[in-house]
């Protein structure tokens, strides 16, 4: 009877150890997270020249990118990439693999419960070195049950380790969202290139019918005894040049076909075209906003602060590894060497009970596990400032070159129109007799190469607007329609689980 009653008191006796077990689980070792400090400037720095108001709240990169690209076609094909690019399916599949990470971490908040069952015999050697048994072949019996184990997490090492593993995974979104806003950019870069070099195979296929023209002119002159032998190869001179002109065009134009094709997801092939080269227009007359905002805008400095949370959590476990682990562990079941006794009241057996693990000496490492870990931070702490500092230049590059390129396009499209009125004037005075085929040769070829330069201007301007808005932070949004069929399958999922 007195053992029966110790037994049954032992439970009652350890109340008070699970009382203070949960207070002290309240408790969790190592830094909490903090953002580092920044140096952020008070406006980005634009061109010297800029009377664009830089100073407003509202930013360029708030617009959506199908607000910014009016090209429907331009739209399509930055949705289709979004869908279909192999860059999108690879971060998709690593946000995944994040996840699945995350909930195996969280895992360790629950108990872990398993079943087992257990039959066994044995026979003794009858030539052994303890002589002949008085029964070689035993059978020990039958056992059932349950078994169960759980981790106290007294100092937060599960927590810590929660914390780290979803840190990392919302790091895996922003880097998703990177890819995005990476997609975006170099779809819309891409396209408009193509179109950029449909407008300079226009231009070159229109120089080549003028200087056709012109040679056949040229040769009736000469052929009439007015114009000289020289003007017919001066003129077929500049025929030459438009047709190789067109010929190196048309092998950029299918490359870069090709290079769009990928982009989406596709073989290569030729891509539909939407509205002409001239007729693009990326309007920035939404500021770019101010300086720290874009520290919670731009995805990749968002994974980089997430990197940071993960590191600063590795801290905290550690240092955790310093202090007793507890786990508590219980057995529940039925044993019996009779299998017909099994499930009998008097087959029940059970155990319940802590264990208490702590590190005495490991040869310095948790030390230096620690110590690895302090650094790893600081080495993420620099890394962020260096991310954060990197976006101000790149935001700045970017304005400058939006500002100085459309400058540039402005003095192109006079320097263009100068050169076009010169090439008229050689004609109509070479045609009077005046001058020389020579001059007509010269203003010919440089207002050819003034056209083709004012379409790269034109297209240098489109893209800095493309940098300027992936620079700010804007492109990552998923195409409208990518929207609507995650919120159906997130009301599906509430839905589900309601019921």
């Amino acid at each position: 009877m007195r053992s029966l009653r110790t037994s049954r008191a032992a439970p009652i006796a350890f109340i008070p150890c699970l009382i203070l077990i949960a207070t002290l689980a309240g408790c969790a070792v190592g830094p909490n997270y903090q953002r580092p400090a920044l140096d952020t400037p008070a406006a980005f720095r634009a061109a010297a020249t800029s009377t664009d108001d830089l100073s407003a709240t509202h930013s360029l990169a708030n617009l959506d990118w199908w607000q910014v690209m009016n090209d429907p076609q331009l739209r399509a094909y930055v949705a289709e990439a979004l869908t279909n690019s192999w860059d999108i399916k690879i971060a998709a599949a690593r946000v995944l693999q994040a996840e699945a990470a995350a909930r195996v971490t969280r895992s360790e908040f629950f108990p872990t419960v398993g079943a087992g069952a257990d039959w066994s015999t044995t026979r003794t050697s009858e030539n052994g070195p303890m002589g002949t048994p008085p029964d070689p072949q035993q059978e020990y019996g039958d056992v059932f049950g349950y078994m169960a184990a759980y981790e106290v997490d007294l100092w937060g090492r599960i927590r810590r380790a929660n914390e780290a593993a979803r840190a990392q995974w919302l790091a895996t979104e922003a880097a998703q969202q990177t890819v995005r806003q990476t997609l975006v950019a170099e779809v819309a870069t891409s396209y408009l290139s193509l179109l950029e070099l449909d407008y300079e195979l226009e231009i070159a296929q229109r120089t080549y019918s003028i200087r056709t023209n012109s040679l056949a002119l040229t040769k009736a002159r000469q052929e009439g005894g007015v114009a000289s032998m020289q003007d017919v190869h001066q003129a077929q001179i500049l025929v030459s040049t438009a047709e190789s002109s067109i010929a190196d065009t048309h092998r950029r134009i299918e490359q870069q076909e090709n290079a769009l094709n990928i982009l989406l997801g596709r073989n290569p092939g030729s891509p539909q075209r939407g509205g002409g080269f001239l007729s693009q227009n990326l309007d920035v007359t939404v500021p770019p906003g101010l300086p720290s905002d874009l520290i919670d805008r731009r995805p990749d400095i968002r994974a980089a602060e997430q990197q940071l949370v993960a590191f600063n959590a590795d801290i905290g476990q550690a240092k955790a590894a310093f202090f007793p682990k507890v786990t508590l562990t219980g057995f529940y079941g039925v044993q019996s060497v009779a299998l017909s006794d099994l499930f009998t009241s008097g087959s029940q057996t059970w155990q319940f009970g802590p264990a208490v693990s702590m590190p005495l000496f490991t040869g310095g490492a948790l030390r230096g596990n620690l110590k690895l870990a302090q650094a790893r931070f600081e080495e993420a702490v620099a890394q962020y400032q260096k991310t954060v500092q990197n976006s101000f230049r790149e935001v700045s590059d970017s304005l400058i070159a939006y500002q100085r390129t459309r400058e540039f396009r402005a003095r192109q499209e006079e320097r263009t129109q100068a050169n076009r009125s010169a090439a008229d004037l050689a004609t109509i005075r070479y045609e009077g007799g005046v001058t020389s085929y020579l001059e007509v040769l010269y203003n010919e070829q440089e207002l050819f190469t003034a056209e083709l330069n004012l379409a790269q201007a034109r297209l240098s301007e489109l893209l800095s607007v493309v940098s300027l808005y992936r620079a700010l932070g804007g492109g990552w949004q998923p195409p409208p329609a990518l929207d609507a069929a995650k919120n159906q399958d997130d009301m599906a999922s509430v839905s589900t689980h309601r019921d």
